[in-house]
């Protein structure tokens, strides 16, 4: 397999769900598109927005209902409205857990920004998501908008308008998605009616899937149905629409595919023989990583591991579809816990830690060699941190994708896997550098949790002896810039010099994670142009890309420039004194 290319150039790592916006939440909105804007005027390639699927319990988007579904919490409402399938005022008289709620709102006054009195106690935090206040009234909201598109649908049946009718596109979109829409959609409906528990909580003959049974709901909750499509349909709407956006203004898309799928999902329980179930559906063993110096118990993530064996009998199907569907969805794709296909830690299901997992032995380099067969060469980044053996060095450098370094385990202790190989001066051009990952504390944030005499290490190293963390920070960012790696990701946390108060995710903890965001004024031209600047001076941004006087000149130029002004005012003088 021969290397995935990647250009010399530099990106953003910025989830959907940090993004501003007047409802809680990050969405598919005008904030969006104003962060693509940002991300061109810093001249980057890559919006790296990690993985977009419906989330469960914990709101993890490496736990997901679905490997081939949108998360229902960044269809943008504005947008809605705009469609003609919410009232403004609908809207914004919900607690969206970020700022005061207007009591009895007129649709005038809510157009037109009167809003009259307001509810006491409501006003939140605009740094941080409220994921109850957003579960409580998103789907609410979202069931009064696909009332009103049914009508709409029904309308657009009757009318002779120029273009392709609302139906037909809502009709074409279920077609078109049909192999994991209808499982998707009826799995949801079914969640709803048995009180969100677990599928594996189900009645039996649902649960087992049964065909009499899934004939009997499918017709009973055939409205809640289409409920779920109609949400999946404006989900696909509004992102291919910014996704488009990003691609015409020169940004490409770096998503995610996390490795596994939680139990609790539309895959587990329509595929219930390619994970390792027993006789009752139940797993046997289940996911995790080994005990390090982060965590004596190790950490027990408590997904259904695959039945490889299976897998490779089908040809790796699975797979090919979830590949194939993440290389249309996004323009990069990122294979979360790489050496999970190299080897897999194995924890039995009933432990409630790692400590009695074992590794065993994954498929290798053989589900990549047949995802090229089958669908060619693509970019796709091999997401190789943690402990790293030389079975998954050798099959990272097989696969030709390029891999990851991480700065901040150049210097931590705690990291088990040869500091080494993180320090810039050891990296190939063929790998993607980053400060940190969502998974990491921020760069300053992690300044000030080391051991002194890493901080020392880090110092030494930049040479910046006495300088502040704060500039250590910033320097430890130009320093992953300056690298030789074809192309490094900068956390914007890490641009913004935010400490961990900015952290998105402490992994194996629930209920403080993937709350932060984005405030509006914390993206200005200012910081733009600084990165603008540390790209061109590192060679992150083409020459072609750059405006002429952005261009650095000799010091022979540079002098004719000073001086022209004064040889201008000279001969004027001259011509005034003759």
């Amino acid at each position: 397999m021969s290397d995935t290319k990647f250009e010399r150039n530099a990106g953003i790592l910025m989830p959907v769900s940090s993004l501003p916006s007047p409802y809680g939440i990050g969405t598919f909105g005008k904030d969006a598109y104003d962060f693509v804007t940002f991300v061109k005027e810093c001249n980057h390639k890559y919006w790296q927005v990690l993985p977009l699927g419906p989330t469960t319990y914990g709101d993890s988007p490496y736990q997901s209902y679905s490997a081939f579904a949108g998360n229902p919490y960044f269809v943008d409402l504005d947008m809605l409205i705009e469609a003609g399938f919410l009232l403004k005022s609908e809207v914004i008289s919900r607690d969206w857990g970020d700022g005061i709620v207007p009591v009895n709102v007129s649709e005038d006054d809510a157009v037109n920004g009167r809003f009259g009195t307001y509810r006491d106690g409501n006003i939140g935090d605009e740094r941080y998501v409220s994921y109850e206040k957003i579960y409580n009234n998103r789907f609410d909201i979202l069931r009064i908008a696909y009332n009103r598109f049914k009508a709409a649908c029904a309308e657009s049946k009757k009318t002779l308008a120029k273009g392709l009718p609302l139906y037909k596109q809502f009709d074409n979109f279920v077609k078109d998605n049909a192999d994991w829409l209808e499982d998707y959609a009826l799995f949801m409906a079914l969640k709803s009616h048995f009180n969100n528990v677990s599928w594996g909580e189900w009645e039996t003959d649902i649960k087992f899937r049964k065909p009499e049974a899934m004939s009997r709901y499918e017709e009973q909750l055939s409205d809640d149905i289409g409920y779920w499509k109609f949400i999946q349909f404006e989900f696909y709407l509004q992102w291919n629409a910014l996704k488009q956006y990003a691609n015409s203004n020169g940004i490409e898309i770096i998503g995610d595919i996390p490795i596994y799928m939680g139990y609790d999902s539309v895959d587990v329980w329509a595929n219930q023989g390619e994970f390792q179930l027993d006789e009752n559906l139940t797993p046997i063993k289940v996911a995790g990583v080994p005990p390090d110096a982060f965590s004596d118990a190790g950490q027990k993530w408590g997904n259904p591991l695959y039945d490889w064996g299976y897998h490779e009998k089908t040809g790796y199907e699975w797979w090919i579809r979830r590949m194939e569907y993440s290389l249309r969805m996004y323009d990069v794709v990122r294979v979360d816990h790489f050496r999970g296909f190299d080897e897999y830690f194995s924890i039995p299901a009933k432990d409630k830690t790692a400590v009695n997992g074992h590794w065993e032995k994954g498929p290798g380099i053989e589900l990549f060699q047949v995802i090229k067969a089958r669908l060619g060469e693509k970019p796709i980044i091999a997401e190789d941190l943690g402990y790293v053996t030389d079975t998954v060095r050798r099959m990272v450098k097989e696969s030709g994708y390029p891999n990851m370094k991480v700065l901040e385990f150049a210097f931590d202790s705690r990291d088990s896997s040869g500091a080494g190989d993180y320090l810039p001066h050891n990296y190939e051009h063929n790998c993607v550098a980053y400060t940190g990952t969502h998974d990491n504390e921020t760069i300053l944030g992690w300044l000030s949790s080391i051991k002194p005499e890493e901080v020392q290490m880090v110092r030494a190293y930049l040479n910046r002896p006495t300088e502040s963390k704060q500039v250590l920070a910033s320097e430890l960012v130009r320093t992953t810039i300056a690298s030789v790696a074809d192309t490094c990701i900068i956390p914007i946390q890490d641009y913004l010099g935010l400490d961990n108060s900015a952290r998105i995710n402490f992994p194996s903890t629930l209920g403080t994670n993937w709350r932060w965001r984005l405030i509006k004024s914390d993206l200005t031209k200012a910081l733009a142009d600084s990165i603008r600047k540390q790209n061109i001076v590192y060679g992150r941004v083409m020459w072609e890309d750059l405006q002429e006087d952005e261009k650095p000149k000799n010091p022979e130029e540079e002098k004719e420039t000073e001086t022209e002004p004064k040889q201008k005012k000279d001969s004027s003088v001259k011509e005034a004194k003759d």
